[in-house]
């Protein structure tokens, strides 16, 4: 049996209407809603019902209305430092342990006197966690950059590797470098502006 396109949107707009509720990420879950929703309220003009087109249009409405406040309320970032014996730090990533291993496979909390440790907080609440130690040299070591699923976006990492940029100089340390650990950090990472050196580490001056 011969599908019609109209039927190929309708399949589209249900997929991505789905596919939106396993996201974690409240930013993902909008844009992919929303983008679903257009298809669906197409779809529904299309076809001639008017009920399903008015009805995932006002969805398109909110998903953009929300998706405005999200992008443009001033959120405020701030650093708390994390000591390694610390016994929330610990908490925070047996809590999230599976989450971190699916970006940071090989990730083993062996804290030393070299760590340069902190919890970022995003309006107060943590968003994520920071782990690096120091290097010879003025090199700081990122060995963990981790965002909670809710909160998963560049907000946190441009706060980090931009916004503290000066506080990074002032501690001595003149360069980041990173191990590449999976896919999707790595491309996040180069979008921060980091780049792979000779020795296929990824780095990037302060």
């Amino acid at each position: 049996m011969e599908i019609s396109i109209l039927e190929w949107i309708g399949y589209l707009a249900s997929i991505l209407i789905a596919l939106s509720m396993a996201m974690s990420s409240l930013v993902k879950f909008r844009v992919i809603n929303l983008i679903g929703a257009g298809l669906f309220s197409a779809y529904g003009f299309l076809i001639g019902s008017i009920p399903v087109g008015v009805m995932n249009g006002f969805i398109v409405l909110v998903d953009v209305y929300y998706l405005y406040l999200f992008f443009s309320k001033k959120e405020v970032f701030e650093v708390i430092e994390a000591k390694p014996d610390s016994n929330y730090l610990v908490r925070f990533i047996s809590f999230y342990k599976q989450d971190i291993k699916r970006y940071f496979p090989d990730f083993e909390y062996c804290p030393d006197d070299s760590d340069v440790n902190f919890f970022v907080l995003r309006n107060m609440s943590i968003a994520g966690l920071f782990l690096a130690k120091r290097l010879d040299n003025g090199v700081l070591k990122v060995e963990l950059d981790y965002a909670i699923p809710e909160l998963r976006d560049f907000k946190s990492g441009r706060f980090v590797y931009n916004n503290l940029r000066s506080r990074f100089l002032e501690m001595g340390f003149r360069k980041l470098v990173a191990e590449k650990s999976s896919k999707k950090h790595d491309q996040y990472l180069a979008k921060l502006g980091f780049k792979e050196d000779d020795k296929g580490m990824l780095e990037k001056s302060l």
